[in-house]
């Protein structure tokens, strides 16, 4: 693991040493839109960064958000972060972020500004795709996991949005009320992960307010509680202009300024610092502990004197990258529901297949705000189905619905400072004649037994940075479509593309739906595996689906996507946590998907061991088929004399098990953390002294019950 040591502090005190103020200020905002400035004397190097988290952002120009280059900057598009927790497994968030770190450094960078790993708090927010779970530990699992894979590659990894980055409506004034229990056991144990457990060299500050300080201004935030109580060593980054004040952030642990514009003489850190500075206003001293926990993480990435012959020279856009993005994807996909078994598909018993549905032939790299990325390739659903299936079945296609290819243009970036507002399909004769084409020929299909998929969802004009959706509905008359095609083809295969959940009215009339994210470069190719039973599924929900927008808790009991000042009355009982103790139904659990094949779980024992809960069982695939199961251990705990959620996850794994396999599962959780809770009489972290134990394949889908005392 990567970490800051006292050799890489003392390498940093040497060079401050010999540093001018102004060759200082030079190092802690940016002198383009995506750097800062070297000390060339020095053999201090412009520190190079990068969006993410998807794939290295494609190359602009330093003072200029539009393109620079034509191929040379493509690059593997990596499933989204929704994708990654959604796979449950450890090991290909590692990959995730090796790939990542690879790219990011054959690119010549040194920070990729990843992972996302900000809670999902409603279902509506714009950047929901980018971010993992609603869950703190699915999300810090996954998170430190993709951190180290991409540190190996001597890239800094930058965890954000440090803290409580939920809406994007009115993001960079947005205040929000949130409790102390709530920050820190829901709010704040990723980032803490990302420190004590990952070592994340960077981390990003966040454009909004929290407790009516911002971010980027926050002592608490910066100081107490990152640096004091969790040692960060590394250096913080503001989000691209979201530094408001020269004083309040100079005076913080706040250590470079990013910003949107390229006036970058007049950041707050560049001339306006100094000037403060020179009128006694802040103390050099501050910017002097800026630079060293800047430079310390340059020397920590060999980036410094002799060290930067043995640094990583990386790679990017190859063969292996691909394979790895189709291996995350693979087990990203959820099977939602298989109701009669329609699934896998027997690609033998029929000739023809009906494709409907205008995901089905989109792309979805080229959207999502600062998420965007130029990818070498994409493979859409109906390109994955049809290289899959070959030439012995004729695939037609019809969009069904009305709606266009995003392609994100470089005038988004210089906008990205004000809400942006979407732009609505008109045509509604066009979208008429598309819906009855597509129910005619449904029809015909059916009549005639064979296959109808369709692939709907959302796209990155609903998915996307600076906008929250305004509803839970799918756009462009999906709905009414759906169920206008169940009609004529009550079998049909439903499948969604999307970053955050719809609601899915139709959803008890259809037998088999399956839930894609935008799940990379081989996102098609995964899903048409799926689909035709080359790959078991193994994917689960790292959220809850509600069944309508007023039943989650951020609408139901909070505020959420007003400008100005935001509640969060919900505190820790976010996603399932509200759920499952106020006995609220929902259309799909946090943690469901199904499989191919069964599992069957017997032998619980539990037991505390040193500082550990070890909770011990023995899974059996009953089924006549390899796959995974997921088995989450959730625990209830008690005698706090304070209100809980009656499940909280705690620990989980991912177990491949072959036909008739039986395998014993043990998952060893620390109690200082799976016992752990925030204790509002103490205002301080406390241990549950007993607690019920739950394991099963979802929050709802118990197979084992047992206590730890």
């Amino acid at each position: 693991m990567t970490t800051i040591t006292q050799d890489n502090i003392e390498t940093a005190r040497n060079l401050l040493s010999q540093l001018t103020l102004d060759e200082k200020i030079g190092m802690i905002h940016g002198a383009g839109l995506f750097r800062t400035e070297g000390v060339p004397r020095l053999g201090i190097p412009s520190w190079k960064m990068s969006d993410g988290p998807r794939g290295v952002r494609a190359e602009v120009h330093n003072d200029s958000w539009a393109p620079l280059y034509n191929t040379r900057d493509l690059v593997t598009y990596l499933p989204s972060g929704s994708a990654v927790a959604s796979t449950w497994n450890r090991g290909l968030a590692y990959a995730t972020g090796k790939v990542l770190g690879e790219e990011t450094r054959g690119r010549g960078k040194d920070v990729i500004l990843g992972p996302s790993i900000n809670i999902k708090r409603s279902p509506l927010c714009g950047r929901n795709f980018e971010y993992m779970s609603e869950d703190p530990v699915l999300t810090a699992e996954q998170g430190v996991q993709y951190i180290k894979g991409v540190q190996e590659s001597d890239v800094a990894a930058c965890a954000k949005h440090y803290a409580a980055n939920s809406q994007e409506t009115d993001r960079l004034e947005v205040d929000e009320s949130i409790s102390e229990r709530a920050l820190r056991e829901i709010y704040l144990p990723a980032f803490e992960s990302a420190v004590r457990d990952a070592g994340t060299l960077t981390v990003m500050g966040a454009y909004n307010l929290v407790n009516g300080k911002q971010c980027c201004e926050s002592s608490e935030l910066l100081d107490d509680i990152l640096r004091d109580e969790w040692g960060f060593k590394g250096a913080v980054i503001s989000d691209w202009s979201a530094v408001k004040r020269t004083q309040a952030s100079a005076e913080v642990g706040l250590d470079v300024e990013m910003a949107v514009t390229p006036n970058f003489d007049e950041y707050y850190f560049a001339n306006p610092l100094k000037r403060a500075i020179e009128a006694g206003e802040v103390s050099e001293a501050d910017v002097d502990a800026k630079v060293v926990r800047i430079l310390s993480v340059m020397d920590a990435l060999h980036m410094l004197g002799k060290n930067s012959n043995a640094r990583h020279s990386g790679s990017f856009a190859s063969i292996e990258h691909a394979q790895t993005a189709l291996d995350i994807a693979r087990q990203a996909v959820v099977l939602l529901k298989n109701d009669k078994s329609l699934l896998p598909l027997d690609v033998r018993g029929f000739d023809r297949m009906l494709v409907i549905g205008a995901n089905a032939d989109r792309t979805h790299s080229n959207g999502g705000g600062s998420a965007v990325i130029k990818a070498l390739h994409e493979i859409t659903p109906i390109l994955g189905l049809n290289g899959l299936i070959g030439g012995n079945v004729d695939i037609e296609y019809l969009p069904g619905y009305l709606a266009k290819q995003v392609t994100q243009d470089s005038s988004w970036q210089e906008e990205s400072l004000e809400n942006s507002t979407g732009d609505a399909n008109s045509d509604e004769a066009q979208a008429k004649q598309l819906r009855e084409e597509a129910v005619t020929r449904a029809k015909e299909y059916a009549q005639a037994g064979l296959p109808v998929i369709f692939v709907g969802g959302l796209d990155h004009d609903h998915d996307l940075e600076g906008r929250d959706r305004e509803t839970m509905d799918l756009p462009y008359g999906q709905d009414a479509l759906i169920e206008a095609l169940l009609d004529v083809a009550p079998d049909m295969v439903v499948t969604m593309v999307a970053g955050s959940p719809v609601t899915m009215r139709w959803a008890d009339r259809v037998h088999a739906l399956v839930w894609s994210w935008y799940a990379g470069s081989e996102g098609g190719t995964a899903l048409a595996e799926v689909l035709v039973g080359r790959e078991n599924p193994s994917g689960h929900l790292p959220e809850s689906f509600p069944i309508a927008l007023e039943d989650s808790p951020a609408h139901a009991v909070g505020t959420f996507g007003l400008a100005g000042h935001v509640d969060y009355t919900e505190d820790i009982y976010v996603g399932y946590r509200y759920y499952e103790t106020r006995n609220i139904p929902v259309r799909f659990c946090f943690g469901h998907g199904l499989s191919y094949t069964s599992y069957d779980y017997s032998a619980l024992s539990v037991q505390r061991i040193d500082d550990k809960v070890r909770v011990a069982f023995t899974i059996k695939n009953t089924g006549d088929r390899a796959g995974y199961a997921v088995p989450q251990v959730y625990l209830g705990l008690e005698g706090t004399g304070e209100d809980r959620p009656v499940k909280e996850l705690k620990g989980f794994d991912k177990v491949l098990l072959q036909p008739g396999e039986i395998r014993q599962v043990t998952i060893d959780m620390a109690s200082h953390k799976a016992l752990r809770y925030w204790s509002n009489e103490r205002d301080a972290f406390a241990l549950a002294p007993q607690a019920q134990v739950f394991v099963g394949e979802s929050v709802q889908d118990i197979r084992l019950n047992g206590r730890v005392e």
